[in-house]
């Protein structure tokens, strides 16, 4: 059995076919599938559909890059939504600095040695700083309803490393949290697991340029990684640049195992091990 630990199935790309989809995650032995909310109504509709097929599980939370659409009200209807038996974490949340709103190209040297853009600069650290707060401030909110809930986390992180782990320091021993579609080196996982989180990858670990996430999906330990397929998103080799589907994440086990040097069935067991240690299917028991 595989788990597909990250989808995005109730995007608009699966409107017209989703029975298919999920029926070709099936015959290719995936039989469960995460859906993974990304807003309030985004993660309404992961839990709807949880709860229209069996396989489908769902995670609901606010992305970082949303919160400032959210942030005033969201609480109260995640805390609603996640009475639902078949939500089985909190997510994806985190932080995500790599597009700031604040961001202009800096002045000419000519006319910064004459002062000039010096406010512009100003206005545009407090523009990013107060965006950082935000997704900060809604970030810590997801995670204290996930402690309360005694769910973990699935977790958005980009250009945000040190702040992303200086949140998480709080809640050490309070929940576990997932990196997902991770991309960092050997190391920053193992900063990760040290810590008592996991990696999740994607399809880019079939990418022949993806040389750090290659050596990172061989070195990390087993129990501390899961598979994704982040669909629609980042379909692997040789399907890149088309849809991804949840079957595909037989595809990343597979080229997983041959970076570990094990079998598939082996994969596929490790990992959806670690999946059912991760997420709270029991709920739904």
């Amino acid at each position: 059995m595989l788990i597909d630990t990250h989808a995005h199935l109730d995007y608009p790309d699966f409107a017209d076919d989703l029975p298919g989809v999920i029926a070709r995650a099936t015959e290719n032995g995936v039989e469960r599938i995460i859906s993974i909310g990304t807003g309030l109504e985004s993660s309404a509709r992961a839990v709807a559909l949880a709860d229209a097929y069996p396989g489908v599980y769902a995670v609901i939370g606010v992305h970082p890059t949303n919160v400032e659409e959210e942030i005033d009200d969201f609480l109260p209807r995640l805390r609603e939504l996640a009475s639902n038996p078949k939500v089985v974490a909190i997510g994806e949340t985190g932080l995500d600095y790599h597009n700031l709103p604040g961001s202009e190209p800096a002045p000419s040297p000519a006319l910064a040695a004459l002062g000039a853009g010096s406010a512009e600069a100003t206005n545009s650290d407090l523009i990013n700083g107060a965006y950082k707060s935000a997704q900060i401030e809604a970030f810590q909110m997801q995670l204290d309803l996930a402690a309360e809930l005694g769910l973990n986390v699935v977790i958005h992180q980009r250009d945000a490393w040190a702040d992303t782990l200086n949140v998480l320091s709080d809640y050490t021993g309070k929940l576990r949290g997932v990196f997902h579609c991770f991309g960092g080196s050997a190391e920053m996982a193992e900063d990760i697991r040290e810590l008592g989180h996991l990696v999740s990858f994607t399809g880019i670990v079939t990418f022949k340029n993806a040389a750090q996430v290659h050596e990172t999906a061989a070195a990390v330990p087993s129990g501390s990684y899961m598979v994704e397929t982040d669909c629609p998103y980042l379909a692997p080799a040789p399907h890149r640049g088309k849809r991804c589907e949840p079957w595909h994440t037989a595809l990343i086990a597979n080229h997983i195992a041959d970076l570990r040097k094990i079998s598939p069935a082996q994969v596929a067991e490790e990992t959806s091990a670690t999946a059912e240690a991760f997420f709270s299917f029991s709920r739904n028991r």
